[in-house]
């Protein structure tokens, strides 16, 4: 069996998340009553964060390998960052890392192909949004990327950095986020939503005014960390 490692803290309640996810998704697949292996890197999401907002990207990178390292020696067969943003360099932390690594942009194409989608909207923090690192995996992919415009996302990274990620869910922030997927659906096209930021399905999933698919990354990410898992 395969020991899942993960790089969380990226934020706190996200990472409870795919803790929960990954249990309940390989309790469902197993059906012995079995429980996963599972060991969690809980870092310093401000340093990360104040790495990337500085553009030190150099920094990002050994910051977060040394925390994967950790990881390998704890016993983790493989890795994954619980979190979106950090991916805009997760190809050099891949090629430094002792272990796999598991990425959320490359699972949550593969679920975009599997649905035929063609044209797709991006919500998530300032970096992930303005990155550049899923539309240039969707792109190899014939799928267009869709970001809102700058106005929207100075909305959604301030709400994202001052509530979700403190875990604050506002029936207000909703509402606009909601408006912003319609304007996005109307205006540009879209067919589905990527939710690129672990802590937005807790404030956009299970909502009676969903028009088009959100695409959980969180799920994604848990279920195929599971298949891995798994696998013989």
């Amino acid at each position: 069996m395969k020991t899942v490692g993960i790089i969380g803290g990226i934020a706190p309640e996200s990472t409870i998340q795919y803790y929960r996810l990954i249990i309940k998704l390989y309790r469902e697949q197993r059906k012995d009553g079995s429980y996963p292996p599972i060991l969690i890197n809980s870092i310093d999401m401000k340093r990360m964060l104040d790495f990337i907002g500085a553009n030190q990207l150099s920094e990002v990178i050994d910051y977060l390998v040394g925390e994967v390292q950790k990881l390998c020696v704890a016993g983790a067969s493989f890795g994954l960052l619980a979190s979106n943003t950090p991916h805009i360099v997760f190809h050099e932390i891949q090629q430094l890392s002792p272990i796999p690594l598991l990425s959320i942009v490359d699972v949550t194409c593969l679920a975009a192909q599997s649905l035929g989608l063609k044209k797709v909207g991006l919500f998530g923090t300032r970096f992930t949004m303005q990155g550049g690192f899923y539309a240039e995996e969707f792109s190899k992919h014939s799928i267009s990327l869709v970001v809102p415009n700058l106005e929207m996302q100075a909305y959604i990274h301030e709400k994202y950095m001052n509530e979700l990620v403190n875990g604050i869910f506002l029936p207000t922030t909703r509402e606009r986020l909601l408006e912003i997927v319609d304007t996005l659906r109307k205006q540009q096209g879209i067919e589905a939503l990527i939710l690129g930021g672990t802590e937005l399905p807790f404030i956009m999933n299970d909502t009676n005014e969903q028009t088009i698919p959100f695409l959980d990354t969180t799920k994604i990410h848990a279920e195929q960390a599971v298949a891995r898992m798994l696998a013989s």
